[in-house]
């Protein structure tokens, strides 16, 4: 049985038709030729037609029969040969079959003689290299057919590694947020705050609400924007005298497609290596904005900043820009800089798609 690959990239062969039909005009061709040479060869059009038909019939049976050829006989080989030998022999039968009742066999009539020798050495010269341009032209296609096909196996291969990739990403985004979430409310409960079941509680509403959409495949700016504020006033439970913050939201700019925990990745950042480890806090600041095909995202902070924390911002960071790169490609950005006289400014530049 033939491998799936060998059905794939089966040798490509013309039509027939068109096979015909440049058979039919070199046939003609050449007979055009010969009534130059031989004046009498003008009653044998169809001797001709005839002749170059035999040699198209000869070069597909080739091309398929036997199916098992010897181990040192090129298809291509046995093809040229079935061609050049069909033409002497198709001659030969249509010069006996095509001759008038009654009359001497062509072999015996000097013009009938002459035509026949002219059209089989015409046809032995051309139909050869015919045949050959033929298959040069079959091979070609075939190249090309073959490398279209690895093209399209190689895009889809390369397709389903960005998507294991994206979803390995997503897949290390849910422990990572969670355990610096629960970091947070267990401060409170070694502390021994009465904030602290109101947290928790708040905590548990805002996570059943989250982890659904850290394992889907994009959402948007505006679910973005709401799980932003509900962590928000989390952390602003269990800390309200050392954080403060404010959201600014362009509604057009709701509906553009992200990664999942995109903008919540760059506040918790904020919060986890600006506000906490500040001494008297910080604020926070939210900018949701759309500059014609382009949302511009910032979050900025006035915490400890980048040199006090030695530029030791975590994964986070890192594995939005990798999953950012899986989406979009070059064409979102994603920027963190320094504020002075301290704090941090992170910005992310997205195209405008829903």
């Amino acid at each position: 049985m033939p491998s799936a690959f060998a059905k794939r990239f089966a040798p490509l062969r013309l039509p027939l038709g068109p096979r015909v039909w440049i058979a039919l005009g070199l046939s003609l061709a050449l007979w055009s030729l010969l009534v130059f040479l031989c004046p009498q060869a003008v009653e044998l059009p169809f001797h001709a037609a005839a002749i170059g038909l035999a040699a198209v019939a000869a070069f597909t049976l080739a091309e398929r029969h036997p199916r098992r050829l010897p181990a040192r006989l090129p298809r291509w080989v046995a093809q040229v040969a079935a061609t050049a030998v069909a033409i002497p022999l198709a001659a030969v039968a249509v010069f006996t079959v095509l001759s008038p009742a009654g009359e001497p066999p062509f072999w015996q009539e000097g013009h009938l003689r002459g035509c026949f020798f002219g059209m089989s050495a015409f046809g032995l010269l051309v139909a050869p290299w015919v045949a050959l341009g033929a298959l040069v032209r079959q091979k070609e296609a075939f190249a090309r057919e073959q490398a279209l096909a690895f093209d399209l196996e190689r895009s889809e291969l390369e397709r389903r590694a960005l998507d294991a990739r994206l979803h390995l990403l997503q897949a290390q985004v849910a422990p990572h947020f969670l355990f610096n979430t629960l970091a947070n409310v267990q401060a409170l409960v070694d502390a021994g705050s009465p904030q602290a079941p109101a947290v928790l509680r708040a905590l548990i509403a805002y996570l059943r609400a989250a982890v659904p959409r850290l394992h889907e495949a994009s959402t948007t700016l505006g679910q973005e924007v709401d799980l932003v504020q509900a962590y928000l006033e989390l952390m602003h439970m269990r800390m309200p005298d050392r954080l403060t913050y404010a959201l600014h939201v362009d509604e057009s700019a709701r509906a553009s497609t992200c990664p999942p925990i995109a903008l919540l990745t760059l506040v918790e950042n904020a919060v986890r290596h600006g506000i906490d480890p500040a001494e008297d806090g910080g604020r926070i600041d939210v900018e949701v904005r759309r500059l014609g095909e382009r949302c511009l995202v910032r979050v900025s902070d006035t915490g400890l900043g980048l040199r006090a924390t030695g530029n030791g911002l975590g994964t986070g960071l890192a594995n939005l820009r990798e999953r950012l790169r899986l989406v979009f490609g070059e064409r979102a950005h994603l920027s963190v800089v320094e504020l002075p006289p301290r704090g941090v400014r992170a910005e992310l530049d997205l195209p405008a798609s829903a």
